[in-house]
């Protein structure tokens, strides 16, 4: 591929464009300034430590080394490929998780931006280059204390309000449990809530909770959340935003323990990863488009072996043909063992049952993608 060419920079207002092309090495991208701030781009294409070898890492820096930074900066960011314009709409970036930038920590990124051989067979590579865009916004850079008074969190009010049950006139039972909410803020969320809650049927629900059958308490409670703060709820995702650690230690040198600590992580990312199709299937539900689509960008993010096919057969069921893609971009690539591997999951058994056209499409894929070997293979010996 290509190698690294610099970056080119747009603001408006709080927002800023930084673009890049792909390198074989680490690189740097800038600096340049956003929010009275500077700024760099730092780029790893084969990940920023042993644990991401398979991926391209990428992560935002706050100034340089020897700078001091006297407050901290709270950002929003957001790394996308150029042509994923759904992800640099300035309302999904500031859905997305903030990063603290101080001088204890002065940069944060996403070290499972994408799977180089994922990148490989995907559009977004042509003539062996492809184009990363990241979106920056500060979220704190007011120079007078007065306007960030102004300037109140509407979001966080309203689910304080939800905390509180102020002025609540609406129950839900989910798995046995109770929760108070707000018709009119359900209803201005959802179209789905609000023929449910002011349609017809609103005389045979008034008296009583309204049970909602097939959703786990904890999921509900998340779906709840961002209808009223309008932000992703928060749980430990590695995948986004997440603080790149300095390797320090000597890979024969880390301990036993370290070990148990990874089966524990993994234990706690295959809960948050059922946790996340959950939310995914809810947000479908009840017709909460934004939300459905962060979720779409997140399970896109931890595709896996063990959950591809699950993941894949939600892509088919919900009609999120992006989602699809990126699973069946991510089968067409693995090695046998890990077909396997696949093909011996309970979702793999799902989608032969139910949805068996997915299974014609792999094969044109599968197809595709040998064609593709042969030919470059070919061009290898003329």
């Amino acid at each position: 591929m290509s190698s690294f060419t610099g970056v080119s920079v747009v603001t408006g207002r709080e927002h800023c464009t930084t673009s890049a092309v792909d390198a074989d090495t680490d690189s740097r991208a800038g600096p340049f300034m956003v929010g009275g701030h500077k700024w760099r781009i730092r780029y790893y294409p084969n990940g920023v430590n042993l644990s991401r070898v398979e991926y391209i890492s990428l992560d935002v820096f706050l100034g340089d080394e020897e700078d001091e930074i006297e407050e901290v900066v709270k950002v929003k960011f957001q790394f996308s490929f150029v042509g994923q314009v759904e992800k640099q709409e300035p309302k999904y970036i500031r859905s997305t998780q903030t990063c603290s930038f101080s001088s204890k920590h002065r940069r944060w990124g996403n070290t499972k931006f994408v799977k180089r051989d994922a990148l490989e067979q995907s559009t977004h590579l042509k003539a062996d280059c492809f184009t990363i865009r990241c979106d920056i916004m500060v979220c704190n850079d007011f120079n007078n204390q007065d306007a960030r008074v102004t300037l109140p969190d509407i979001g966080q009010q309203f689910k304080i309000l939800l905390q509180d049950k102020v002025g609540c006139d609406v129950t839900f039972e989910v798995s046995g449990e109770m929760f108070p909410a707000h018709r009119c803020v359900l209803a201005a969320r959802s179209k789905v809530f609000r023929a449910q809650l002011f349609g017809p049927m609103i005389e045979g629900i008034t008296s009583s909770a309204i049970q909602i059958k097939d959703m786990e308490a904890k999921v509900f409670v998340a779906l709840l959340s961002f209808i009223y703060s309008d932000s992703f709820p928060e749980m430990e995702d590695k995948a986004q935003a997440v603080e790149v650690e300095e390797e320090e230690a000597v890979e024969d040198e880390i301990p036993e323990v370290e070990e148990e600590g990874q089966e524990e992580e993994a234990r706690e990312h295959v809960t948050w990863l059922q946790w996340l199709q959950d939310l995914f299937v809810a947000a479908d539900r009840y017709d909460i488009q934004q939300l459905k689509s962060l979720c779409e960008k997140q399970l896109s993010e931890n595709i896996g072996v063990s959950s591809v096919a699950s993941t894949l057969a939600l892509a088919e069921q919900h009609h999120c043909h992006r989602l699809k893609d990126a699973c069946l971009n991510f089968i067409q690539v693995q090695s046998p063992k890990c077909l396997g591997k696949v093909m011996v999951t309970d979702g793999w058994k799902h989608i032969t049952t139910t949805y068996p056209s997915v299974l014609d499409e792999l094969i044109v894929k599968l197809a595709s993608n040998q064609k593709e070997k042969k030919r470059k293979h070919k061009t290898m010996f003329c």
